[in-house]
């Protein structure tokens, strides 16, 4: 027997106000966060706003740390208190924001730029654009975050972030309660290229003008790329790659979700490894080093270099082993593994180290266990790499 008519609707709108009530519950435990980056690129600095849009009493106080040559000229609503190289920001219940100038150009000690901005163009970490801070909000909320930029005419930007129809991009950090941007970006008067590389939307951008090459990356990245998506699953949904040329620092470096390399860095070095993938290892890993744990991580990607190169076929297997017979006499001249910054011989000795691991792993299994399921579960654990969780893992003695 069917319900009378008016029973549905009854029903219907039910479902309905009880769903919406769901939605809003879902809503009041969010805040909305919306960052504003004024580009001033003859200052070499930019304007940044962060404004709470709704919800603004769900936050109760922000805590920043500040590289005092950096950032400065606050000014905003509520209460806010500097000392030293802290900064704590009391929000008022309605119209909250707080506005800031940060400089931009960077250098590393050798005096080449990680940070830069010209008349045409600026590339750095959106990292530098907010910084670090602490956070008091209410129990079980969550921020929503979004980015904008005002840039010159005729300027564009990439980032890391998708963007929705009203141009501003979508911060989100699952790691994070209190997203804040991160990753490399580029702006100003740009080149760039996408693919879609396996479930991985990838996109390639340089200003103008600096001698990069957008297709050969992306053919390299469609070559190698599905090898390291497949011995890391949980590799990003996207991926930037940024570049540019001297005088900008002529290495690479990760960030979440994206890289910076230098223009002329080639995709494959002359002893057989790449610089990229090497990053690409970092990005897909986002792991941090414990204290004396860091020739793991650098060790990983510096050997994983090399398999991806090997099992994508883009190097051949005498080449490979000639690599490692490079490696393993550069690491020679290393001493002790556990320093806190490992580079050059340390790492190249660590490499050695790892392929006779990987060596133990399958024998010890007739080839079911291998280095890659290490890798993988330090990937998955999302915390600090230390040399204990390594052992544990391998099976090695402490």
């Amino acid at each position: 027997m069917q319900r009378p008519l008016h029973l549905k609707l009854f029903t219907a709108v039910l479902v309905l106000l009880t769903c919406t009530q769901c939605i809003l519950a879902a809503d009041g435990n969010r805040f909305g966060v919306l960052y504003t980056v004024r580009m001033e690129p003859d200052t070499h600095s930019a304007l940044v706003q962060m404004r709470l849009t709704h919800n603004s009493t769900l936050v109760n106080w922000l805590d920043f740390a500040l590289d005092a040559g950096r950032y400065r000229d606050f000014t905003g609503t509520g209460d806010i208190a500097r000392e030293g190289d802290r900064l704590r920001w009391t929000p008022p219940a309605r119209d909250a924001w707080l506005q800031y100038r940060v400089e931009l150009t960077s250098k590393r000690g050798n005096g080449h730029y990680d940070g830069r901005v010209t008349p045409d163009w600026a590339l750095f970490r959106a990292d530098d654009l907010v910084p670090p801070f602490r956070s008091g909000f209410a129990r079980n909320s969550l921020a929503s975050a979004e980015l904008q930029f005002d840039l010159p005419r005729d300027w564009s930007v990439q980032t890391r972030y998708p963007r929705d129809d009203e141009g501003r991009y979508q911060v989100g950090d699952p790691e994070r309660k209190f997203d804040r941007p991160t990753g490399w970006l580029v702006m100003g008067k740009l080149g760039a290229r996408r693919d879609d590389i396996g479930a991985t939307h990838v996109a390639v951008a340089a200003p103008q003008g600096q001698g990069v090459r957008y297709l050969d990356t992306l053919a390299f990245l469609r070559w190698t790329l599905p090898h390291l998506q497949e011995l890391f699953p949980d590799f990003p949904p996207r991926l930037l790659l940024v570049s540019a040329g001297d005088p900008m620092w002529r290495g690479a470096l990760s960030a979440p979700n994206s890289l910076y390399v230098h223009s002329e860095r080639p995709l494959i070095s002359g002893n057989g490894t790449s610089t990229v993938l090497h990053e690409l290892v970092h990005v897909a890993m986002q792991a941090r080093s414990g204290p004396g744990a860091d020739w793991i991580v650098e060790g990983l990607a510096e050997y994983y270099s090399l398999e991806i190169l090997r099992r994508s076929g883009a190097i051949s297997e005498e080449r490979f082993e000639a690599a490692h017979r490079e490696l393993a006499e550069w690491g020679l001249s290393a001493g002790a593994l556990d320093v806190e910054h490992s580079t050059g011989a340390t790492t190249a000795k660590a490499v050695g180290v790892l392929r006779g691991i990987d060596r133990e792993l399958r024998a010890a299994s007739g080839g079911q266990r291998s280095l890659d399921d290490v890798a993988r579960a330090l990937a998955g654990d999302g915390e600090t790499v230390t040399v204990a969780r390594f052992n544990e893992l391998t099976g090695r003695k402490q």
